[in-house]
């Protein structure tokens, strides 16, 4: 089979999404359990539409009522509201949607069930404050944390340690109604307690250290209640289903690129990091390595600078790659977020080549100043490297394929 390298690598991330889209995984998982109506429908986070939509698809007039709560921009038709907040920044939608399910919440009988489904994102489009922190506080501290060059799971315990609903604050409004959550992962480990900062999942790994803070954060620390502690009698009526990991997107793009021929090399480090560095490792491994399809999966960081460029870290990632394969015959690599989106624009990721670089320089562009700038979408675009999507409805973090002839 005469395939161009490209193309490969784009079947196999497509077979990926396709794996792990949020409409399927949701109406196969609502399969297993059997669940049977009514139940209140609470989807959360970039995902939550499709989500919302294999829901309806499993359990139809047995869902009562529902609200989807999702990124801006990512609406659509639906048979219950469905709220935007902001990503990767929250906004004022993010709270307005979480004034909403707070209300959604009450206003349920006390016999309610509830089905919710959470997928990445939901930590910025939905959020409640404790006083007297508004909106101009929150956006501070998340412009903070996405700079910060912290992990997810770091990232997770100052947002848990402010807020009236993550890091299981949210389950003292379920009183003690019987609820399921069913989530996509989009964290390392697949951790429930910090998939969209574990609205309904104990919290075991406390506050942040406020000396690991600045100076201005310490003192809203702790403003929020704790949610109930492990082993509560509130968690007896919570269930929690996992319907989508990174490893089932790996394992079908590893189909894939069987079925198609190629001889497949699965490396099973968790890729984190920075991202220029991580992008420039996995380049030398691919080039050091043998023939074949070389699949990595991960999610890795960028400290930003006070005036970062257009991009996200996949885009980072691929850029700093494409500077190692710059020169090389046969050799490509693609870079790519799950849900679509990579950073706050509209570009899922890149997919270089030994030209990459050359097609770049062409425009004027340097590599090693894009990747200072966080600039590497401005690059990408030059060498026309960037990938699009769009909403894909899912979100198990980043991919990163490279083929070797």
């Amino acid at each position: 089979m005469n395939i161009p390298s490209r193309q490969l690598l784009l079947r196999c991330y497509r077979s990926a999404l396709e794996a792990v889209a949020g409409e399927r995984c949701v109406a196969d998982a609502l399969g297993r359990l059997r669940l049977a109506g009514p139940l209140w429908l609470v989807a959360i986070g970039k995902a939550a539409p499709a989500m919302a939509r294999g829901a309806r698809a499993a359990l139809g007039e047995g869902i009562v009522a529902g609200l989807v709560i999702t990124k801006r921009g990512h609406c659509e038709p639906l048979p219950w509201p469905c709220l935007e907040g902001g990503h990767p920044l929250p906004d004022a939608g993010s709270l307005a949607a979480g004034e909403r399910l707070l209300a959604f919440l009450r206003e349920a009988p006390g016999d309610a069930c509830f089905l919710f489904l959470v997928s990445g994102g939901a930590s910025a489009v939905l959020e409640a404050l404790p006083a007297p922190l508004e909106l101009e506080s929150l956006v501070r501290v998340n412009d903070w944390l996405l700079g910060s060059g912290l992990d997810i799971h770091a990232m997770n315990r100052v947002r848990k340690s402010l807020s009236l609903i993550k890091g299981g604050r949210l389950a003292t409004r379920l009183q003690g109604r019987r609820a399921w959550q069913l989530l996509i992962s989009d964290v390392a480990g697949d951790d429930p307690a910090v998939i969209g900062s574990g609205p309904l999942v104990a919290d075991r790994a406390g506050a942040p250290d406020p000396e690991d803070l600045p100076p201005w954060l310490r003192p809203w620390v702790g403003l929020a209640p704790p949610g109930p502690a492990p082993g509560d009698p509130a968690w007896a009526s919570v269930e929690t289903v996992l319907a989508a990991r990174l490893e089932d997107a790996l394992d079908a793009a590893e189909r894939t690129a069987r079925e198609l021929g190629l001889a497949v090399h699965r490396h099973r480090e968790f890729v984190a990091g920075d991202a220029a560095a991580a992008g420039r490792r996995l380049a030398r491994a691919l080039c050091a390595g043998p023939s074949g399809l070389h699949l990595w999966g991960g999610e890795t960081t960028v400290r930003l600078p006070a005036d970062p460029g257009r991009g996200g870290r996949c885009q980072q990632l691929a850029l700093a790659a494409a500077g190692e394969l710059a020169g090389r015959k046969g050799v490509s690599f693609l870079a790519a977020g799950t849900d679509g989106s990579d950073g706050p624009g509209e570009d899922a990721g890149a997919l270089v080549d030994g030209d990459s670089v050359a097609r770049g320089r062409l425009e004027g562009l340097d590599v090693d100043d894009c990747l200072a700038r966080a600039d590497a979408g401005s690059f990408l675009e030059a060498s026309g490297d960037l990938l699009q999507t769009g909403p894909t409805g899912t979100n198990v973090m980043d991919l990163m394929l490279g083929l070797k002839e």
